[in-house]
């Protein structure tokens, strides 16, 4: 009677073990449930949850109001498969960041918002990121940034006469350097033909516009309404000088007082709305400070892979570190043939000439440092700072910051063309309760 009892008890105990594991595993399969797969990738719930949190913290941390759950979850789950057809795309070819590289991107964006690393990170808990979340972030953007550069940047060619044109009207209209902080709003049309797309999309656009105009946060209708890339940022376009501002609102932003939406505007992508949230500065500058600067560049390439050219970069550095010429090493090495061919020497450099990383290890560099090695989109260099000087503004310089503006504008259209191509193509099979439910 004993041995039957005991035998039951052991089975009921083994029963609730049972019992229990399988509701730990479910719990768990929930958690982890995948919610869309996206050609070779999947997307799970924790991502999913965890991308919202971020957001939410940073929409909160700047006072933006949250659009309804439904609304941003949808939202995040296509910057999630969009950042994902990117990531694979960057897979298949190969692009790496290196922990050394995410590491002083990560210090640079401390020292830009005038933190050390420990603040940086006090404040991501404050916005209920982790540290390590935000690493990982982080190099995803870095990655994107470089597929979007060589998918998108090979579309996009200025011409001499655009420049030109560009200059003279720039002269006709005595625009100054007065520089403004922008957020957009983009309403998609995918075929103007089609009349009642348009029609909806006008009268969307309009909609919004008067809500605004009527008290509605610009930031949050951007989250909840807008189809650009950058509206979970609240639409933010960043600081953007007179010079340079998109080809659609130049004409606008100059007279728009902040805080007052602009009338509705219309390019190929769709009806857009803009607003400056604060500006800066506008007396001409009559001086700009030039670089004397050389460098070496390592390239990647079939043959050459992440991991090989910062290893060759960073033994480059070391060798002219401990004493060997830069020049030699330049003329020999540099994958830069121009420049490699007179000792690395880029001549005087001008604000706004070179690619940003480029820029930024030049502008932190003291005279005669070696800086480096850092990575821009076309390979990883090391830089020295040779001298520096006062110059007046010369007519090369306009030309140069002409061009920048001009690929620019036409760098943004493009990217969101071909952000819209690539979801277009891509495999996507959301499962039941996300998306559209059926597989596209």
């Amino acid at each position: 009677m004993k041995a039957n009892l005991r035998h039951c008890a052991q089975m009921m105990l083994a029963l609730m073990v049972v019992m229990v594991s399988a509701t730990v595993q479910a719990d768990r399969k929930l958690l982890d449930q995948v919610v869309a797969v996206v050609n070779d990738d999947v997307i799970l719930q924790s991502e999913l949850e965890a991308r919202i949190n971020t957001i939410t913290g940073r929409l909160r941390a700047q006072g933006t109001g949250l659009p309804p759950r439904d609304i941003l979850e949808e939202r995040v789950l296509e910057q999630l498969i969009s950042e994902s057809i990117q990531l694979q795309m960057a897979d298949r070819a190969g692009m790496r960041i290196s922990d050394n590289e995410l590491n002083e991107t990560l210090a640079s964006i401390a020292q830009r918002n005038n933190m050390t690393l420990a603040q940086f990170e006090q404040q991501l808990v404050q916005e209920g990121v982790t540290y390590r979340e935000a690493r990982e972030q982080i190099r995803n953007e870095m990655i994107t940034s470089r597929v979007q550069q060589r998918q998108v940047g090979n579309r996009v060619r200025v011409t001499d006469r655009e420049v030109e044109n560009y200059l003279a009207a720039m002269e006709g209209q005595g625009r100054s350097n007065a520089e403004y902080e922008l957020a957009h709003i983009l309403i998609e049309v995918n075929d103007f033909n089609d009349e009642e797309e348009a029609s909806a999309a006008r009268e969307k656009v309009e909609q919004l516009r008067e809500e605004i105009a009527e008290g509605r946060d610009f930031r949050s209708v951007a989250v909840a309404e807008s189809d650009a890339s950058n509206a979970l940022d609240g639409g933010n376009m960043g600081w953007r000088a007179e010079n340079q501002l998109p080809s659609l609102v130049a004409d606008v932003v100059p007279d728009l007082e902040t805080g007052t939406v602009s009338p509705v505007l219309r390019n190929s992508s769709g009806f857009h709305l803009v607003m400056v949230m604060d500006r800066r500065g506008g007396d001409k500058a009559q001086f700009i400070e030039q670089s004397k600067v050389r460098h070496i560049l390592v390239r990647t390439s079939e043959t050459v892979s992440e991991a090989q050219a910062e290893a060759t970069i960073r033994d480059f550095y070391q060798q002219i570190d401990n004493g060997a010429d830069f020049a030699v090493i330049a003329r020999e090495h540099s994958d830069d043939p121009v420049s490699g061919s007179d000792g690395g020497n880029l001549g005087w450099v001008s604000p706004g000439q070179m690619v940003p990383e480029f820029e930024q290890a030049m502008m932190e560099a003291d005279v005669g440092e070696l800086k480096g090695p850092f990575r821009s989109q076309f390979g990883w260099h090391i830089l020295q700072v040779q001298d520096r000087r006062q110059q007046d503004i010369s007519g090369d310089v306009r030309e140069s910051e002409a061009r920048q503006a001009i690929y620019r504008r036409k760098f943004d259209t493009e990217l969101q063309n071909w952000l819209r191509e690539i979801r277009d193509e891509a495999f996507i099979e959301f499962k039941s309760g996300y998306g559209a439910d059926s597989q596209s």
